[in-house]
């Protein structure tokens, strides 16, 4: 469970003329993580691919593009029989390719008409108040023509001009026709600079603006029902086509990976040869499938692994099926070594405890449970699943705090004493049960825990949490390094950070004479002796690592931290809903103040997940990990497929 699954090195040595038979095999078991070959000196050449592998690319890149084009995306189907696909595939997907064709012939004409006038309708609009037709705006010899928009009125300068002038306006748009004989077209040029002429373009059209406007505007109408009516004929496609297009793809999919197998292994003039990996718990079975298959003609060995090749090994993971969601967050950072401890099972253990510490909720507990529950049953994604799991975990942690803490959106379940007056909570009679004094700040432990109440023993609390955390990470260090260099290594890089520890924490209890006070001198030598450990362990770069071990424990208070912060947004929310806004009687302010109350708490979830989620991650990232965890494994990716949309 700490460890990643076992994996043995395997060498697959054949006839060619049995290349086929298995490459079959051990796709078919999706266990055998082949090793690309690299050409070298020895002679060995890389493989050709199986004969149809051109044809069956472009069938799938078709299938793809089609795909594509209709928005069909991986959804839960029924099982379709590969032979039934296979004969059915050159039809269907001839009839398939004509429609969509067809269909995305007549859009992409309707698009690029709809385009062309609105483009026209643009050039159109700024002349739409003027009633003359556009064919009269070109054509003189002895007229001049302007066309275009300026700021202001400007008939008294071009009658100051000349009179013999045809002058048209809009005032809304500020769009001026102006017709003159062309021997004044310099002067009046010069006029209209004065108030900011800017010239138009003429559209190349016949008739009044406003009708074509008006005629364009039934065209865009009648373009946009047909494009609507295209797009409908696409979805009714992509319903009639969905398992075929689903199916197509996976078959083809599966098809070509095995015909271009050949590309990734060695090959002679007469001989094949696979090198890869294989579960150790598996090899067998691959042994006698492929024997098999092959009627004992060819030969899997198990090789040893030797250490120089313990970096490229792929790794997979080996949790129980309720850990799994937890990987994520390890690919998020990176996949373990393989001679390295797994994690995941201890984060699926501190991360949601983080988490539900820092919330602490039950109203944002069950809003959140709710809310992934629903997405979780909605969203049927691979990707969606995993996240939602986590995150119901996370909301199981923030429930047991939320009942510890006492604590339904911002409100006190129990009535408190503050500041000598009594503050009734949710739950009538429900009193807070002092417990016994805090050794820090003078503080009274109670249940509920109220937070607010218990600052500075919280602060102790979470940065002695810490201290726990970090300290596990050191002992898992520990026994990587012992792993992987041996316990000499082993003692001096990870086992020094616990002696510099322990003679700290001698030389505190002398100090402050919880233990008699030459313990004192104990805790300093106990001190140096780690000191000296790690000098010689991990050199200098030990030493000016020293003062994080104060800051690493110091950054675990966030969880009492951030937890606060959320509880003053929720309360500062409640008080603003309840106590500034909500009325004496029922009105126009109620219906106010409940909209404040949901939407403060609607975004104080968002933070619900996205503070406590960030805050928590950041404690395994930076103060745990870097304590034991190198990570950078390769992934395991065996050759095979899970088939979802077909079957044999």
């Amino acid at each position: 469970m700490l460890n990643p699954r076992q994996m043995s090195r395997a060498l697959i040595v054949g006839h060619k003329d049995l290349l086929e038979e298995t490459i079959e095999t051990l796709h078919k078991m999706n266990l055998f993580h082949i090793e690309d070959y690299v050409e070298d000196d020895s002679g060995l050449k890389i493989g050709k691919p199986f004969g149809n592998v051109d044809s069956i690319s472009k069938t799938l890149v078709k299938i793809r593009s089609i795909a594509s084009y209709l928005g069909v995306k991986n959804e839960a189907t029924e099982k379709q029989k590969v032979s039934v696909v296979s004969n059915k595939l050159d039809s269907m997907l001839e009839e398939l390719d004509k429609e969509v064709s067809e269909r995305t012939d007549r859009k992409n004409a309707l698009e690029t008409r709809l385009k062309e006038i609105e483009s026209l309708k643009k050039d159109l609009l700024p002349f739409v108040g003027i009633p003359l037709d556009l064919d009269l705006y070109r054509g003189y010899d002895s007229l001049a023509v302007f066309a275009g928009v300026v700021k202001g009125n400007i008939e008294t300068e071009i009658s100051d001009i000349t009179g013999s002038y045809e002058l048209f306006t809009d005032s809304k748009s500020g769009t001026i026709v102006l017709f003159i004989p062309i021997n004044y077209k310099e002067e009046i040029s010069k006029a209209l600079a004065e108030f900011d002429y800017r010239e138009l373009k003429v559209p190349n059209q016949k008739g009044i603006p406003a009708e074509i406007v008006s005629m364009i505007d039934a065209e865009k109408a009648s373009i946009i029902k047909q494009i609507e009516g295209i797009d409908a004929d696409i979805a009714k496609l992509k319903d009639n086509y969905k398992d075929f297009i689903l199916a197509s793809n996976e078959m083809l999919s599966i098809e070509a990976a095995k015909c271009e197998a050949p590309l990734h292994i060695a090959t002679s003039e007469s001989t094949f040869f696979i090198e890869g990996w294989v579960p150790s718990d598996s090899f067998k079975n691959v042994e006698n499938a492929i024997s098999k298959a092959t009627m004992n003609r060819v030969f899997i060995t198990e090789l040893e692994i030797e250490p120089k090749q313990e970096p490229v090994v792929p790794v997979d993971y080996n949790n129980p099926k309720i850990v799994r969601p937890f990987q994520e967050i390890m690919n998020l950072y990176a996949r373990p070594r393989y001679k390295e401890l797994d994690p995941t099972t201890l984060i699926f253990i501190t991360f949601p405890l983080f988490y539900g510490m820092i919330l602490g909720d039950i109203g944002y507990a069950l809003i959140l449970m709710s809310l992934a529950i629903v997405i979780k049953k909605i969203i049927k994604s691979d990707a969606v699943k995993p996240l939602m799991d986590i995150l119901i975990s996370c909301q199981i942690y923030t429930l047991v705090f939320g009942i510890l803490y006492g604590e339904f959106l911002g409100f006190p379940l129990a009535s408190v004493v503050s500041h000598g007056e009594v503050e009734a909570g949710l739950i009538p009679g429900f009193n807070t049960i002092e417990l016994f004094a805090s050794p820090f700040g003078g503080e009274m432990i109670t249940f509920p825990i109220h937070r607010t109440h218990l600052v500075m023993t919280m602060i102790v609390f979470t940065a002695l949490i810490g201290v726990i955390h970090i300290n596990f990470g050191y002992i898992l260090g520990f026994i990587n390094e012992n792993r992987k260099h041996g316990f000499s290594a082993a003692l001096l890089e990870k086992g020094s950070w616990m002696v510099i520890e322990l003679g700290i924490l001698l030389g505190i209890l002398g100090y402050f004479e919880v233990l008699p006070s030459p313990i004192v001198y104990a805790g300093v030598i106990v001190f140096l002796a780690g000191f000296l450990m790690l000098l010689k362990g991990e050199g200098i770069k030990g030493p000016v690592e020293l003062p994080s071990l104060l800051s690493n424990s110091l950054s675990y208070t966030r969880l009492i931290a951030v937890g606060l912060s959320s509880i003053y947004i929720a309360s500062t929310v409640n008080m603003i809903a309840f106590e500034m806004i909500w009325p004496e009687k029922i009105g126009v302010m109620t219906v106010f103040a409940i909209f404040i109350f949901i939407f403060g708490h609607a975004l104080n979830t968002v933070l619900s997940i996205i503070a406590p989620g960030l805050h928590a991650l950041r404690l395994q990232y930076v103060e745990f990990f870097n304590k034991f965890y190198e990570g950078g494994g390769r992934k395991y990716d065996p050759f095979g497929y899970i088939r979802k949309y077909t079957e044999e």
